[in-house]
């Protein structure tokens, strides 16, 4: 079996929060995620998110930085500032891969950050490192 075929449906059942402004963006994510099993419920900006975490419980959450209302720091803080979810992994996507933005996410409590547009591999990877799927 080549390592590909090992991951196919390899995230069976595992809750994802995709948190976008953009409709191809989410879109995307949830399409590759959910062909590979997962749970996708996507959100278009930080308010809306917040209040389907509660709802959804997701086991990790993707989240773009560049939101109106709730940008993707705000959105994090507050994920990580509550006990519930303290320990939800975040992961930030932003088109921008500067140093000062990759810093002020982990300030924030995110876990990884990852460049748009992302690879399939990228999302997976992602998930495998911080989820125990």
């Amino acid at each position: 079996m080549t390592q590909e075929e090992a991951r196919a449906g390899s995230l069976d059942g595992l809750r994802v929060m995709v948190i976008d402004d953009s409709k191809t963006i989410r879109r995307t994510a949830e399409t590759l995620l959910r062909r590979e099993g997962a749970d996708v419920v996507t959100a278009t900006d930080g308010f809306e998110a917040l209040a389907k975490i509660v709802d959804q419980r997701p086991q990790i959450i993707f989240v773009d930085i560049m939101m109106p209302r709730l940008d993707g720091y705000q959105t994090c803080a507050l994920i990580k500032n509550n006990q519930l979810f303290k320990q939800t992994p975040v992961i930030m996507l932003s088109s921008k891969d500067g140093l000062f933005d990759k810093a002020r996410g982990r300030i924030v409590g995110s876990e990884q950050y990852v460049t748009k547009p992302f690879t399939r591999e990228e999302l997976l990877d992602a998930i495998h490192k911080h989820v125990n799927a």
